[in-house]
């Protein structure tokens, strides 16, 4: 039984960026529910915790807290943003609306480096978003760190092991963030560090066994990271029981189908039966706009497509899909999760009940590097394993507004140049994503002699190590000018490139 640190969940939007960096020190992490009671924390062995930041106030009337037994656990505690205001508000100090709302980068001034500072400078730039400061410390606390606007930025009572910080080590805006979590981790809650992901397929590939038994599985394989990850671990624990799924959407990059059915099926051996059922989703997609709209027709189209493919394979109790903790954690308002939902993924949020398949999510708790590494440590090829992510509802989401036949072939053949280039000058591979946008904007250009008036290509290129914050890459100017060139020379439609410079947050990788 590995370590476990436990992070409850106040609604923050960095969460599952704090549960990701506690992995990254090789330790595992488990997210909760705020309301988890502390005996069920105890039970399940928790060895720290930490309480995530979160949009409200500790005075607020639907403030949600945590039972405040887990200060009584013996196990070491720590509040981040709103996590210390908690703290300090349930244990006794005082907590007030600061004079000035504190937001992005700011100094903070290290006075003790005893424990979470250890072996550190003496001051860091870090990254705050909180109106709120502690003004007043609790019985047993003192002052540890502090910033201009925040006199009390980090406290500590040693000897009761309770830690807080007003700002957000999680983030890579912040200096030494995850040498601070991995303080807290080591130093004061004594992790040896020793999870990994061989011990993680083990654990999969039993737990697989064991819920699976001997029905059989179906699995909408895609051809990205994902899905093909969760198809090797499910075909190495139960093998032929296996049966995936391939549904052409019509919603697809260039020679996609072509794609994933010589390497799965020529090259992998594994039972991949192919759908066309482009011409039912382009039907229902029909004059939709919106976003969330377009997302679930795809999703619910998808689910009908797969109860239709049934009757071809035959029995099966479970549909399994590549749903990571991201997929998680943007989708699902859990009941009383203070988390606002940003947008809703089609492989999320269960089945109709008429289907009578049970879900089967053995990635659902990794982020993605983790991801690649399971695919890596299970024998996956360097084209599926580093395989730049792919939406559920791919060109769907990448089509901005109404979705028709012209404008996808547009962009599939704009997008495959950008792969072209990237690939051909090596920066495919040092990227998190990219790919091209059809923006629903006609501009007008000069071809020739003649007037165009035709599509925008924005393109879109980030850097990012989880998906949950990201940054546009500074591609070079001359690969940049070749695309562009390409693409407009190319591409019939599309007379204006342009890029997309925005960062998560506060934008979306995606656009819709």
């Amino acid at each position: 039984m590995h370590q476990i640190v436990g992070v409850l969940d106040f609604g923050s939007q960095y969460t599952q960026v704090i549960a990701r960096r506690i992995r990254e020190c090789s330790v595992y992490s488990r997210i909760y529910h705020y309301s988890t009671p502390a005996a069920q924390l105890k039970a399940d062995g928790v060895v720290g915790i930490i309480l995530s930041g979160g949009p409200s106030s500790v005075y607020a009337e639907d403030a949600p807290l945590p039972d405040k037994a887990i200060f009584k656990l013996g196990v070491p505690v720590l509040g981040i943003c709103y996590g210390l205001q908690l703290m300090g508000n349930l244990l006794g100090g005082k907590v007030e609306r600061s004079p000035r709302r504190e937001y992005g980068h700011g100094t903070l001034k290290v006075d003790s480096a005893h424990s979470l500072f250890h072996d550190m400078p003496g001051e860091l730039q870090v990254w705050n978003s909180h109106g709120d400061h502690l003004t007043k410390l609790p019985k047993g606390f003192e002052r540890i760190a502090h910033t201009d606007n925040a006199p009390n930025a980090a406290i500590e009572d040693r000897r009761r092991r309770l830690f807080a910080i007003q700002f957000h080590p999680e983030v890579h805006h912040t200096d030494h963030g995850t040498r601070i979590i991995d303080n807290f981790l080591k130093r004061i809650c004594g992790c040896t560090g020793d999870w990994s992901m061989a011990d993680f397929i083990a654990d999969a590939v039993q737990k697989i066994r064991d819920t699976v038994g001997d029905s059989r599985v179906i699995l909408g394989l895609s051809g990205g990271v994902d899905s093909s990850v969760a198809a090797a671990l499910i075909h190495r624990a139960i093998g032929d029981q296996l049966t995936c799924v391939f549904v052409d959407n019509g919603l697809l990059r260039l020679d996609e189908r072509r794609h994933v059915t010589e390497l799965y099926q020529r090259n992998f051996h594994l039972d991949v039966r192919v759908v066309n059922a482009g011409p039912l989703f382009l039907r229902k997609l029909k004059g939709v706009t919106d976003p969330e709209r377009k997302r679930k027709i795809i999703g619910r189209t998808f689910v009908k497509v797969f109860e239709d493919s049934l009757r071809s394979i035959g029995e099966a109790d479970f549909l399994a899909q590549g749903t990571l903790y991201p997929d998680v954690i943007e989708s699902v308002a859990i009941a009383g999760n203070p988390a606002a939902l940003i947008k809703s993924h089609h492989n999320v949020g269960g089945l109709p009940a008429r289907m009578k398949l049970k879900l089967l999510e053995p990635l659902r708790e990794l982020f993605k590097d983790e991801v690649r590494a399971v695919g890596t440590a299970l024998g996956l090829p360097k084209e599926v394993v580093w395989r730049q992510p792919f939406p559920g509802p791919g060109l769907g989401v990448r089509v901005v507004g109404e979705i028709t036949a012209r404008r996808l072939r547009i962009l599939r053949e704009a997008d495959a140049i950008l792969h072209d280039e990237m690939m051909r000058s090596g920066w495919y591979y040092k990227v998190w994503q990219s790919f091209a946008v059809l923006v629903p904007v006609r501009t007008v250009g000069v071809m020739g002699d003649e007037r165009t008036y035709d599509y925008v290509i924005a393109l879109r290129v980030v850097e990012s190590a989880d998906a949950m914050t990201a940054d546009w890459v500074r591609l070079p100017y001359e690969l940049l000018r070749t695309v562009s060139s390409r693409i407009i020379n190319e591409v019939d439609g599309a007379n204006r490139v342009v890029l997309d410079i925005s960062s998560k947050p506060p934008s979306t990788i995606e656009w819709e």
